[in-house]
């Protein structure tokens, strides 16, 4: 696919992932839905890459929905997201967010609003800008906030309070008050957000390629674990395999000799 309202640029081992509609806001069409389910869809049997940053052009992370786009729909039916028309297209965005084997890392500035606020949340580690605001636009507009996997991933990144109140009130929360709630890892002058980004990928691409994505897959399954006993047995399973890999035995020998592992593809 061809991508006209997002960019990806590759950096080695990283695709640096930008929403491209900066005169909107970065708001979400239908186009960007297909072409954020093509590039997602794609990732997850993609070994080359072992890093997403995301992030907005222009002014913001992402204003949402672009309301004036669905306000003009006329109905038409949308081939796709298992008979829930635009609804589960869209959803299925940040399913594939959370499946693909790769770490995404959110740089967040300016408006990160309801479906933006979900791309954040769906990713694995916030960084946000200082003039970064977030909020779960859905019930400003006559909707529940219990939309694009909010309410799954809110509470469990911030707990059921503060959910609560971000959910039923729409309000915004600001860098400062992210950060003291554990919703991001730092807050980093707007200007300094791609350093930042580099920053974190760099100290991503220091674990194995194996590890790093049996990490995320493993810290997804134990949130949701039934008992102790079936996270370890996930974990059980998950060092079995990355002990077996020749990167182990050059991971050990880094640490003895005090130097970055030279890790081989896996």
């Amino acid at each position: 696919m061809t991508y006209t309202t997002i960019t990806v640029e590759k950096r080695g081992e990283v695709d640096w992932l930008t929403l491209n509609r900066p005169e909107a806001m970065n708001a979400i069409t239908l186009q960007m839905v297909a072409e954020l389910n093509d590039y997602f869809g794609g990732l997850y049997n993609d070994g080359s890459v072992r890093v997403v940053v995301m992030r907005g052009a222009g002014t913001a992370f992402c204003a949402g929905l672009d309301i004036k786009e669905r306000a003009g729909d006329n109905g038409s039916e949308i081939p796709f997201g298992g008979g829930f028309g635009f609804q589960g297209y869209l959803a299925d965005v940040y399913i594939k967010m959370r499946r693909c084997p790769q770490v995404i890392v959110s740089l967040v500035h300016g408006p990160a609003c309801g479906g933006g606020f979900a791309f954040a949340l769906a990713s694995d580690i916030r960084v946000a800008g200082e003039s970064a605001r977030m909020n779960a636009a859905f019930i400003r507009l006559g909707l529940s906030s219990c939309d694009m996997g909010v309410s799954y991933f809110l509470p469990r990144l911030v707990g059921h309070s503060l959910a609560s109140e971000l959910m039923l009130t729409g309000r915004f929360i600001h860098a400062e008050r992210a950060l003291t709630a554990n919703l991001v890892s730092e807050i980093v002058p707007d200007d300094d957000l791609e350093a930042a980004g580099i920053r974190w990928a760099d100290e991503l691409l220091a674990a194995s390629p194996m590890g790093l994505r049996m990490t995320k897959e493993g810290l997804q399954i134990a949130t949701d674990a039934g008992s102790l006993e079936a996270a370890m047995a996930i974990e059980n399973r998950n060092q079995i395999m990355t002990s077996g890999s020749s990167n182990f035995r050059e991971g050990m020998a880094a640490f003895l000799d005090k130097r970055r592992p030279n890790y081989k593809p896996e």
